[in-house]
Protein backbone atom coordinates (compact mmCIF):
# COMPACT_ATOMS: atom_id res chain seq x y z
CA UNK A 1 0.00 0.00 0.00
CA UNK A 2 1.73 3.30 -0.65
CA UNK A 3 2.52 5.30 2.04
CA UNK A 4 0.51 8.69 3.02
CA UNK A 5 3.40 10.79 1.65
CA UNK A 6 2.91 9.30 -1.71
CA UNK A 7 -0.75 9.74 -1.89
CA UNK A 8 -0.38 13.46 -1.06
CA UNK A 9 1.94 13.91 -3.48
CA UNK A 10 -0.20 12.00 -6.16
CA UNK A 11 -3.13 13.65 -5.44
CA UNK A 12 -1.28 17.32 -5.23
CA UNK A 13 -0.20 15.83 -8.53
CA UNK A 14 -3.83 15.27 -10.27
CA UNK A 15 -5.03 18.31 -8.96
CA UNK A 16 -2.18 20.35 -10.59
CA UNK A 17 -2.82 18.21 -13.71
CA UNK A 18 -6.61 19.13 -14.01
CA UNK A 19 -6.38 22.64 -13.44
CA UNK A 20 -4.12 22.55 -16.62
CA UNK A 21 -6.81 20.28 -18.53
CA UNK A 22 -9.52 22.52 -17.48
CA UNK A 23 -7.70 25.68 -18.02
CA UNK A 24 -6.79 24.06 -21.44
CA UNK A 25 -10.84 23.10 -22.16
CA UNK A 26 -11.80 26.89 -21.12
CA UNK A 27 -9.20 28.34 -23.83
CA UNK A 28 -10.40 25.73 -26.71
CA UNK A 29 -14.04 26.67 -25.83
CA UNK A 30 -13.36 30.32 -26.84
CA UNK A 31 -11.12 29.43 -29.89
CA UNK A 32 -13.87 27.03 -30.87
CA UNK A 33 -16.69 30.14 -31.68
CA UNK A 34 -14.68 32.27 -33.58
CA UNK A 35 -13.56 28.99 -35.63
CA UNK A 36 -16.97 27.95 -35.80
CA UNK A 37 -18.31 30.76 -36.75
CA UNK A 38 -15.62 31.24 -39.66
CA UNK A 39 -16.56 27.73 -41.14
CA UNK A 40 -20.35 29.02 -40.93
CA UNK A 41 -19.43 32.03 -43.01
CA UNK A 42 -17.07 30.37 -45.89
CA UNK A 43 -19.72 27.61 -46.47
CA UNK A 44 -22.09 29.62 -48.09
CA UNK A 45 -19.91 31.03 -50.42
CA UNK A 46 -17.94 27.95 -51.12
CA UNK A 47 -21.51 26.14 -52.33
CA UNK A 48 -22.75 28.77 -54.26
CA UNK A 49 -19.33 28.76 -56.08
CA UNK A 50 -19.58 24.92 -56.61
CA UNK A 51 -22.84 25.22 -57.71
CA UNK A 52 -21.85 27.33 -60.31
CA UNK A 53 -19.65 25.91 -61.49
CA UNK A 54 -21.69 22.56 -61.43
CA UNK A 55 -23.88 23.77 -63.57
CA UNK A 56 -21.52 25.22 -66.55
CA UNK A 57 -19.88 21.78 -65.95
CA UNK A 58 -23.16 19.90 -66.66
CA UNK A 59 -23.13 20.99 -70.55
CA UNK A 60 -19.16 21.28 -70.80
CA UNK A 61 -18.24 19.27 -73.89
CA UNK A 62 -14.53 18.01 -74.84
CA UNK A 63 -13.10 21.10 -75.66
CA UNK A 64 -13.45 22.84 -71.69
CA UNK A 65 -10.79 23.42 -69.93
CA UNK A 66 -8.24 20.48 -68.67
CA UNK A 67 -8.84 21.53 -65.12
CA UNK A 68 -12.67 21.07 -65.19
CA UNK A 69 -12.80 17.47 -67.77
CA UNK A 70 -9.83 15.73 -66.44
CA UNK A 71 -7.24 13.04 -68.08
CA UNK A 72 -9.34 9.98 -69.54
CA UNK A 73 -6.25 8.18 -67.31
CA UNK A 74 -6.22 7.92 -64.28
CA UNK A 75 -3.16 6.63 -63.04
CA UNK A 76 -0.97 9.06 -60.24
CA UNK A 77 -3.17 10.55 -57.57
CA UNK A 78 -2.95 12.40 -54.79
CA UNK A 79 -4.28 13.20 -51.59
CA UNK A 80 -3.89 16.25 -49.34
CA UNK A 81 -4.65 15.52 -45.47
CA UNK A 82 -5.59 18.42 -43.11
CA UNK A 83 -5.09 17.50 -40.01
CA UNK A 84 -3.74 19.60 -37.13
CA UNK A 85 -0.34 20.55 -35.73
CA UNK A 86 -0.78 19.91 -31.80
CA UNK A 87 -2.02 17.02 -30.27
CA UNK A 88 -4.33 16.65 -26.95
CA UNK A 89 -7.42 16.50 -29.16
CA UNK A 90 -8.69 13.26 -28.69
CA UNK A 91 -9.44 10.83 -31.86
CA UNK A 92 -9.17 13.60 -34.57
CA UNK A 93 -5.65 13.05 -36.13
CA UNK A 94 -5.82 9.22 -35.20
CA UNK A 95 -9.12 8.78 -37.26
CA UNK A 96 -7.82 11.21 -40.04
CA UNK A 97 -4.92 8.42 -40.43
CA UNK A 98 -7.24 5.46 -40.48
CA UNK A 99 -9.36 7.33 -43.12
CA UNK A 100 -6.09 8.08 -45.03
CA UNK A 101 -4.69 4.61 -44.99
CA UNK A 102 -8.13 3.22 -46.15
CA UNK A 103 -8.58 5.38 -48.94
CA UNK A 104 -5.09 4.86 -50.19
CA UNK A 105 -5.62 1.01 -49.68
CA UNK A 106 -8.64 0.98 -52.20
CA UNK A 107 -6.64 2.95 -54.55
CA UNK A 108 -3.50 1.19 -54.30
CA UNK A 109 -6.31 -1.94 -54.99
CA UNK A 110 -7.38 -0.31 -57.88
CA UNK A 111 -3.77 -0.03 -59.32
CA UNK A 112 -2.78 3.33 -59.20
CA UNK A 113 0.16 5.23 -57.65
CA UNK A 114 -0.72 7.20 -54.59
CA UNK A 115 1.48 10.35 -53.22
CA UNK A 116 0.98 12.14 -50.38
CA UNK A 117 0.57 15.80 -49.10
CA UNK A 118 0.50 16.44 -45.43
CA UNK A 119 -0.88 19.80 -43.63
CA UNK A 120 -0.04 19.52 -39.55
CA UNK A 121 2.53 18.24 -37.67
CA UNK A 122 0.68 15.17 -36.36
CA UNK A 123 -0.33 14.18 -39.70
CA UNK A 124 2.89 14.68 -41.11
CA UNK A 125 4.33 12.59 -38.57
CA UNK A 126 1.87 9.64 -38.66
CA UNK A 127 1.59 9.59 -42.51
CA UNK A 128 5.65 9.61 -42.43
CA UNK A 129 5.94 6.76 -40.20
CA UNK A 130 2.97 4.65 -42.06
CA UNK A 131 4.16 5.30 -45.79
CA UNK A 132 7.49 7.59 -45.55
CA UNK A 133 7.92 6.26 -49.68
CA UNK A 134 4.32 8.54 -50.49
CA UNK A 135 4.70 11.49 -48.51
CA UNK A 136 6.20 13.80 -51.08
CA UNK A 137 5.39 17.37 -49.27
CA UNK A 138 4.00 18.73 -46.22
CA UNK A 139 2.88 22.02 -44.84
CA UNK A 140 3.20 23.43 -40.79
CA UNK A 141 2.05 26.16 -38.25
CA UNK A 142 -1.02 26.81 -40.40
CA UNK A 143 -4.18 25.73 -38.19
CA UNK A 144 -3.29 28.52 -35.87
CA UNK A 145 -4.76 31.41 -37.71
CA UNK A 146 -6.13 30.20 -40.78
CA UNK A 147 -5.91 32.93 -43.87
CA UNK A 148 -6.86 32.93 -47.74
CA UNK A 149 -2.81 32.69 -48.78
CA UNK A 150 -2.04 29.21 -47.02
CA UNK A 151 -5.09 28.02 -48.93
CA UNK A 152 -3.69 29.66 -52.31
CA UNK A 153 0.19 28.39 -51.84
CA UNK A 154 -1.40 24.95 -51.61
CA UNK A 155 -3.48 24.80 -54.28
CA UNK A 156 -1.24 26.68 -56.93
CA UNK A 157 1.58 23.93 -55.87
CA UNK A 158 -0.85 20.49 -56.53
CA UNK A 159 -2.27 22.84 -59.98
CA UNK A 160 1.06 22.79 -61.15
CA UNK A 161 1.90 19.11 -60.76
CA UNK A 162 -1.43 18.49 -62.34
CA UNK A 163 -1.15 20.36 -65.18
CA UNK A 164 2.85 19.25 -65.35
CA UNK A 165 1.49 15.52 -65.62
CA UNK A 166 2.64 14.71 -62.13
CA UNK A 167 -1.04 14.25 -60.83
CA UNK A 168 -3.66 12.86 -62.80
CA UNK A 169 -6.50 13.39 -59.64
CA UNK A 170 -6.00 15.88 -56.59
CA UNK A 171 -8.44 14.68 -53.01
CA UNK A 172 -8.50 16.30 -50.52
CA UNK A 173 -9.07 15.24 -46.79
CA UNK A 174 -10.33 16.71 -43.52
CA UNK A 175 -12.42 16.61 -40.53
CA UNK A 176 -15.88 18.19 -40.96
CA UNK A 177 -17.04 20.00 -38.34
CA UNK A 178 -20.47 18.01 -37.62
CA UNK A 179 -21.63 19.12 -34.00
CA UNK A 180 -19.45 20.40 -31.24
CA UNK A 181 -18.98 16.53 -30.35
CA UNK A 182 -18.53 15.26 -33.72
CA UNK A 183 -16.29 15.38 -36.38
CA UNK A 184 -15.98 13.09 -39.30
CA UNK A 185 -13.06 12.42 -41.65
CA UNK A 186 -14.49 13.44 -45.11
CA UNK A 187 -13.07 12.80 -48.96
CA UNK A 188 -13.48 15.66 -52.05
CA UNK A 189 -12.16 15.67 -55.26
CA UNK A 190 -10.45 19.03 -55.93
CA UNK A 191 -8.61 18.14 -59.48
CA UNK A 192 -10.37 17.98 -61.74
CA UNK A 193 -13.52 19.60 -61.13
CA UNK A 194 -16.43 17.06 -59.83
CA UNK A 195 -19.09 17.32 -61.89
CA UNK A 196 -22.37 17.20 -60.25
CA UNK A 197 -24.76 14.20 -60.72
CA UNK A 198 -28.13 15.12 -62.62
CA UNK A 199 -31.15 13.87 -61.96
CA UNK A 200 -33.15 12.45 -64.98
CA UNK A 201 -36.46 14.28 -65.22
CA UNK A 202 -35.17 17.57 -63.35
CA UNK A 203 -34.14 19.21 -66.30
CA UNK A 204 -33.66 22.90 -65.77
CA UNK A 205 -32.63 25.87 -68.30
CA UNK A 206 -29.34 26.86 -68.39
CA UNK A 207 -28.31 30.10 -67.57
CA UNK A 208 -26.40 32.59 -69.68
CA UNK A 209 -22.84 33.74 -68.85
CA UNK A 210 -21.38 36.95 -69.51
CA UNK A 211 -19.13 37.66 -71.80
CA UNK A 212 -18.76 33.90 -72.09
CA UNK A 213 -18.76 30.55 -70.13
CA UNK A 214 -14.77 29.81 -71.11
CA UNK A 215 -14.57 33.15 -69.69
CA UNK A 216 -16.46 32.55 -66.63
CA UNK A 217 -14.63 29.22 -66.37
CA UNK A 218 -10.84 30.88 -66.91
CA UNK A 219 -11.42 33.01 -63.91
CA UNK A 220 -13.48 30.63 -61.56
CA UNK A 221 -11.75 27.02 -61.61
CA UNK A 222 -8.65 28.32 -59.91
CA UNK A 223 -11.02 30.52 -57.24
CA UNK A 224 -12.88 27.40 -56.78
CA UNK A 225 -9.57 25.37 -56.17
CA UNK A 226 -8.62 28.28 -53.44
CA UNK A 227 -11.71 27.99 -51.93
CA UNK A 228 -12.08 24.19 -51.50
CA UNK A 229 -8.59 24.12 -50.04
CA UNK A 230 -9.24 27.47 -47.16
CA UNK A 231 -12.56 25.99 -46.49
CA UNK A 232 -11.07 22.46 -46.01
CA UNK A 233 -8.85 24.41 -43.46
CA UNK A 234 -11.23 26.36 -41.75
CA UNK A 235 -12.92 23.10 -41.41
CA UNK A 236 -9.96 21.09 -39.92
CA UNK A 237 -9.13 24.25 -37.54
CA UNK A 238 -12.15 24.53 -35.87
CA UNK A 239 -13.01 20.12 -35.72
CA UNK A 240 -9.42 20.55 -33.92
CA UNK A 241 -10.41 23.11 -31.35
CA UNK A 242 -13.65 21.56 -30.76
CA UNK A 243 -12.10 17.54 -29.99
CA UNK A 244 -9.62 19.19 -27.87
CA UNK A 245 -12.60 21.18 -25.72
CA UNK A 246 -13.99 17.42 -25.88
CA UNK A 247 -10.87 15.37 -24.29
CA UNK A 248 -10.22 18.28 -22.13
CA UNK A 249 -13.67 17.90 -20.78
CA UNK A 250 -13.29 14.14 -19.95
CA UNK A 251 -9.94 14.88 -18.63
CA UNK A 252 -10.69 17.04 -16.27
CA UNK A 253 -13.91 15.08 -14.86
CA UNK A 254 -11.54 11.86 -15.19
CA UNK A 255 -8.99 13.57 -13.02
CA UNK A 256 -11.64 14.73 -10.38
CA UNK A 257 -13.07 11.28 -10.36
CA UNK A 258 -9.25 9.73 -9.49
CA UNK A 259 -9.10 12.87 -6.68
CA UNK A 260 -11.82 11.43 -4.72
CA UNK A 261 -10.63 7.73 -5.53
CA UNK A 262 -7.09 8.44 -4.19
CA UNK A 263 -8.32 10.66 -1.36
CA UNK A 264 -10.64 8.01 0.44
CA UNK A 265 -7.90 5.85 -0.23
CA UNK A 266 -5.64 8.58 1.67
CA UNK A 267 -8.37 8.75 4.52
CA UNK A 268 -8.71 5.04 5.03
CA UNK A 269 -4.84 4.28 5.51
CA UNK A 270 -4.74 7.46 7.76
CA UNK A 271 -6.79 5.80 10.31
CA UNK A 272 -5.41 2.28 9.46
CA UNK A 273 -1.98 4.24 10.72
CA UNK A 274 -4.29 6.04 13.91
CA UNK A 275 -5.88 2.82 14.70
CA UNK A 276 -2.47 1.08 14.89
CA UNK A 277 -0.59 3.41 16.96
CA UNK A 278 -4.09 3.59 19.05
CA UNK A 279 -3.70 -0.07 19.55
CA UNK A 280 0.23 0.47 20.12
CA UNK A 281 -0.19 2.54 23.19
CA UNK A 282 -3.47 1.08 24.50
CA UNK A 283 -1.34 -2.82 24.62
CA UNK A 284 2.02 -0.94 26.07
CA UNK A 285 -0.14 0.63 29.08
CA UNK A 286 -1.92 -2.77 29.67
CA UNK A 287 1.52 -4.47 29.68
CA UNK A 288 2.86 -1.77 32.58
Amino acid sequence: MPSLKALRSRIKSVKNTRQITKTMKMVAAAKVRRARMAVENARPYAARLSGILGTIAAGADDSAPLLLTGRPVVKNVCLIVCGSDRGLAGGLNSNLLKAANSWLETRQAAGQNVSLIAVGRKIEAGLKSAHPAKLVRSYTDMGRNVEFAHAQTIAQAVLAEFETGTFDEVHLMSSKLITMLTQQPEVSQLIPFAKPVMESGNAVSAPEFEPDEDTVLTHLLPLNLNMQVFTALLESAASEQAARMSAMDSATRNAGEMIQRLTVQYNRSRQAAITTELIEIIAGAEAL
